[in-house]
């Protein structure tokens, strides 16, 4: 079965501060996009890097005045080879640790995060 997820949006207020959270704690750069909108001329898109072999799922950070981020949502996991290396920068990037690193058996590990936006998102580790 393929991976049924293939996008993701994370979205901001402060759409520069978000981009240094997101890289600090990642340590991934991200990529400004310019996306043409009449009906959403002041949008701001940076994509995550995408897989060398184009397989997995996609996402971006993006800032417009229709859409609030927050908490209460949709959680999105990034992958991690070793979270204590993500939640070791949390803090220092302006965030917030939620759940520290949690053990769920058979499925690995888990933490949860508050990113300077106030979005929770999750880090996972298959070992």
């Amino acid at each position: 079965m393929k991976n049924a997820i293939n996008w993701f949006e994370i979205y901001t207020s402060d759409f520069n501060r978000a981009k240094k959270f997101y890289t600090a704690v990642f340590q991934c750069e991200l990529t400004d996009l310019h996306v043409n909108s009449d009906s959403h001329p002041e949008m701001q898109y940076a994509a995550f890097p995408a897989n060398e072999n184009g397989t997995g799922a996609g996402g971006a950070l993006v800032n417009m005045q229709q859409v609030k981020p927050g908490n209460g949502g949709t959680l999105v996991y990034f992958a991690s080879e070793e979270i204590n290396a993500e939640l070791s920068r949390v803090e220092a990037a302006g965030g917030k640790i939620l759940r520290p690193k949690l053990h769920i058996g058979d499925f690995g590990f888990i933490a949860l995060i508050e990113d300077t936006e106030g979005n929770t998102i999750g880090l996972h580790a298959k070992k």
